[in-house]
């Protein structure tokens, strides 16, 4: 089941896509948040197509919005592919590397990257995105984790280099929660339609040109036991989201520049969707 969120900013409206066709889900739930996730999401779709949905007819022309309505959390593991760790200068992390972005950084999947004023480092960095169904806490083993996945999308985790790292003073998230900083979707895949997150190409290119093209199977740390092993320190609630990494092929390897205004840049994961963002000038 692909859930999606059509129109302008603050005015979304939730929908599933059958097909080609895109369904109201307004009167289903008022958005997709937590609470609709919580509240067995699947069937509850599947008896409302079942007994009816009307069809939103000008759904080509309507803005995507983010798949999730603004998440209360935002959390970011960092180097989570060794390949991009030797990239970055580091060792493969011997546990998981947490960071967080602020929930107001995601936008959807064709909104504008705005360069932040001062940034000469603008970066890219496609993500396989887990989004939380049911409370998390202390979980018994990593296999107790898929219970409590909604679903998946696409995540463009966009860092801005010196303030993440010159500027940070020991934390990352002053690079990473610049506005707009987490274009996000275009669906959100529910969990029983992806039978391996850990088997799932993921690619990015700028202008056309070639960046990231790597798989999840490369992912140091495992997508259940990322759950399980945030759900060690923390709560994860109905909503939630987890960008699990990004591969090599980031500007911040050196090998390629730095995103300036006029750019396009490209990603996506290979059964879940892929975004098209326009790079503009400060506002």
């Amino acid at each position: 089941m692909r859930l999606y969120r059509l129109g302008d900013v603050g005015a979304e409206r939730p929908a599933v896509k059958v097909g080609d066709v895109f369904h109201d889900l307004s009167g289903v739930t008022n958005d997709i948040d937590g609470a609709f996730l919580a509240d067995d999401p699947v069937a509850r779709v599947t008896r409302a197509l079942d007994d009816g949905l009307p069809v939103i007819r000008d759904a080509g022309h309507l803005r995507v919005g983010a798949p999730i309505a603004r998440p209360q959390a935002v959390l970011c593991i960092g180097m989570n592919y060794a390949a991009h760790a030797a990239e970055s200068g580091s060792a493969p992390p011997q546990t998981p590397v947490l960071f967080h972005k602020h929930p107001n950084t995601v936008v959807g999947p064709r909104d504008d990257i705005v360069i932040p004023r001062g940034s000469e480092m603008t970066d890219w960095e496609v993500e396989l995105a887990v989004v939380i169904g049911q409370r998390a806490s202390y979980l018994s083993s990593p296999d107790d984790a898929y219970r409590h996945i909604a679903g998946y999308t696409v995540s463009n985790d966009l860092s801005e280099r010196r303030f993440q790292l010159d500027d940070s003073g020991g934390q990352w998230s002053k690079g990473k929660s610049c506005a707009g900083f987490n274009p996000m979707g275009p669906a959100l895949v529910t969990a029983d339609e992806v039978a391996d997150p850990q088997a799932l190409r993921l690619w990015s290119s700028v202008n056309g040109e070639p960046r990231q093209d790597s798989s999840t199977a490369d992912m140091i740390f495992s997508v259940p036991y990322l759950v399980w092993h945030l759900s060690q320190y923390l709560v994860l609630e109905p909503g939630d989201v987890i960008n699990t990494g990004t591969p090599e092929g980031v500007a911040l390897s050196g090998r390629f520049p730095y995103l300036v205004a006029g750019d396009t840049v490209e990603i996506g994961i290979d059964g879940i969707g892929s975004q098209r963002q326009a790079v503009i000038a400060p506002r």
